[in-house]
């Protein structure tokens, strides 16, 4: 609707509206420049996870919101979430505020319990507990720095002031 329409009568809410239905969209900025051109800048969400629930997708941005689900290629490689973005929220706040090498997950599976595992991409599984699981990832980010560490697979932290190794 925008070609062939006069500058002057063009009314950029309508614009506006159409911008803020595309989930990719983060913000924008529209300019006319006199006497013929229209400026557009959109600045686009940046996805940093797939989240699966139940049958549907859709990426999860820094801010954890919902973006529609498009098969992206440069996407495909983003860690994949089996749970709720409510819960996903927390968790990700936690995992941010003790720098959590985020770049080594490669998914997140909540339970009924309400508690996480986490699958890093070097095949280790982090069984975390439903609450106070933030020492616990402490606890794996330190172990993880010794020699010992390739040997486990399995980092079980679901048990009170316990680690069980596999």
């Amino acid at each position: 609707f925008v070609y062939n329409t006069n500058l002057i009568f063009l009314n950029t809410s309508d614009i506006k509206k159409i911008l803020k239905k595309k989930s990719f969209v983060e913000s924008f900025q529209v300019k006319k420049i006199y006497p013929n051109t229209l400026k557009i800048i959109i600045f686009e969400k940046k996805p940093i996870a797939i989240l699966q629930n139940k049958s549907r997708k859709f990426y999860i941005s820094e801010n954890i919101d919902l973006i529609n689900y498009i098969d992206l290629d440069q996407y495909k490689n983003l860690p994949t979430i089996f749970g709720d973005i409510e819960n996903f929220k927390i968790l990700y706040k936690d995992l941010k505020k003790i720098n959590f090498p985020l770049s080594l997950i490669k998914s997140y599976y909540l339970f009924e319990s309400k508690r996480w595992d986490i699958k890093t991409y070097n095949q280790k599984v982090i069984k975390l507990p439903p609450k106070n699981y933030v020492k616990s990832l402490e606890n794996y980010m330190n172990l993880k720095k010794e020699n010992i560490f390739n040997i486990y697979k399995v980092f079980d932290y679901r048990m009170n002031n316990q680690l069980i190794l596999k």
